[in-house]
């Protein structure tokens, strides 16, 4: 790998590019040229080999990409090629579809433990682990080991619980509450904001019709004149 920092959307997209590969290996096909990645993938061919070249050079000319042979690289780069545990705290609606998530298995990922600070729910069954108390975070981790951690918890609590988890050793949070997180600088949160997410697809189905009221107005104020 190349001493250049790596653009986070490259590695958005290497992740989009393991998932195309991994359906690709289960159909039984064992080379891919950068056309038929972008046909699978919807990213243009030439993206996909700039992302690729900040980790060296792969593919042959005329012959393709091995799927095996790039999928074992990509898990590689993206710390996929051993198990990762993961720490949830929230055991909500939320930590509940997280838990039954049936892709994590495919990329090695596994929630190893979940946590909550309500009385009612601690020691309950959760999918197949047991709700722990979240006061036990650091203890349990330290037989875990995850570097991993979700934050699946009210806006109000999730400050305290990234705490805890970058306490407990965690220097990666996927935070689902809506909140801005403030954690050391060596820890790295990525914030999944489904409004965000809408308010965005919003703006582009509401853009062709913005877009002609505003050269409505445009030729109003020009007849004004």
């Amino acid at each position: 790998m190349t001493e250049t920092r790596v653009p986070i959307p490259t590695l958005e997209r290497l992740a989009i590019y393991l998932r195309v590969l991994l359906d690709a290996h289960e159909a039984g096909i064992q080379t891919l040229s950068s056309q038929e990645m972008e046909q699978h993938s919807g990213i243009s061919a030439a993206q996909f080999r700039k992302d690729l070249s900040y980790f060296g050079e792969f593919g042959k000319p005329g012959v393709g990409y091995s799927v095996p042979g790039l999928i074992q690289c990509i898990e590689q780069i993206l710390r996929l090629d051993e198990e990762q545990p993961i720490l949830l705290v929230g055991a909500g609606n939320i930590g509940s579809a997280l838990v039954g998530y049936p892709n994590f298995r495919a990329h090695r990922l596994r929630i190893a433990a979940v946590f909550d600070n309500n009385f009612v729910k601690i020691g309950r069954p959760f999918g197949d682990l047991i709700i722990e108390d979240i006061a036990r975070i650091k203890e349990v981790n330290a037989k875990i080991g995850a570097r991993l951690g979700i934050i699946a918890v009210p806006a109000h609590a999730a400050q305290e619980v990234a705490n805890l988890l970058v306490e407990a050793g965690v220097t990666g949070i996927l935070n689902f509450a809506p909140t801005i997180l403030r954690t050391p600088p060596h820890v790295h949160v990525r914030n999944v904001s489904i409004v965000q997410e809408l308010a965005v697809l919003s703006y582009h189905v509401a853009e062709e019709t913005v877009c002609e009221d505003c050269r409505g107005r445009r030729q109003v104020a020009r007849s004004a004149k």
